[in-house]
């Protein structure tokens, strides 16, 4: 009985997820999230949104330090900018700076052959257009089998699990949430580039909540604030 509840609410998130992701996000302007490692603030990661019609633009920036004694341990940045046409991805660029190591990654939409071009530091792809980039902000990634990453630009086949609702409290707010699974689908994947994140989603309004990982400590994305 609780499997066929839960497979209810799950169909009924699914459903709604078929109108595009423009219109669940027409009235939003911007997502802060706190960065946390084994409960340690120790950055953020802040999304923006601008609307011309029907297109989206969407730019982000994510900083991390872990220091100890007053001496930076680990640095991180990432900015990146996501560009859709009637909710199709058409350009995605970032650039990330760890330590002192550079990554770019660029993909464009290749219309003649319907196509995603993906280039960059760690690899040079073509994707099927469907595959959404793991920015996790768009709740659509739960209903596809693979996503791009937002760092290396590799692609990940992915499974997806449905692990329930959830009351989830953040910074004095109380949400109805969905929680969902992402891991790997590919079983030949070495242990470290191995996915398995879980990943909260409002389940009125599907905006992202929370995500929590496991990658030398527990890593968790809390929703600090939007508009």
């Amino acid at each position: 009985m609780k499997k066929k509840f839960l497979s209810i609410i799950l169909l009924s998130f699914l459903s709604v997820s078929a109108f595009s992701h423009n219109e669940h996000y027409a009235n939003l302007n911007s997502l802060e999230y706190d960065l946390y490692r084994n409960d340690e603030l120790i950055g953020y990661h802040n999304y923006f949104f601008k609307k011309e019609g029907i297109n989206l633009k969407v730019s982000s920036i994510l900083d991390i330090k872990i220091n100890k004694l007053g001496i930076d341990l680990y640095k991180y940045n990432l900015e990146s900018i996501e560009e859709y046409e009637e909710d199709q991805l058409v350009k995605y660029s970032s650039k990330t700076q760890q330590n002192k190591k550079t990554k770019m990654t660029n993909i464009e939409l290749d219309k003649k052959n319907d196509k995603l071009i993906i280039s960059g530091t760690e690899n040079q792809l073509i994707s099927p257009k469907e595959y959404p980039v793991g920015t996790w902000w768009n709740h659509e990634i739960i209903q596809s089998k693979a996503q791009i990453s937002a760092i290396s630009g590799r692609i990940i086949e992915q499974r997806v699990t449905f692990l329930g609702k959830e009351k989830l409290n953040l910074y004095g707010k109380t949400y109805d949430a969905l929680r969902f699974n992402f891991s790997s689908s590919d079983e030949n994947l070495p242990e470290k580039k191995r996915m398995n994140t879980d990943i909260w989603y409002d389940e009125k309004t599907h905006i992202w909540l929370k995500a929590g990982f496991e990658q030398t400590g527990y890593w968790e994305y809390r929703l600090k604030s939007y508009n």
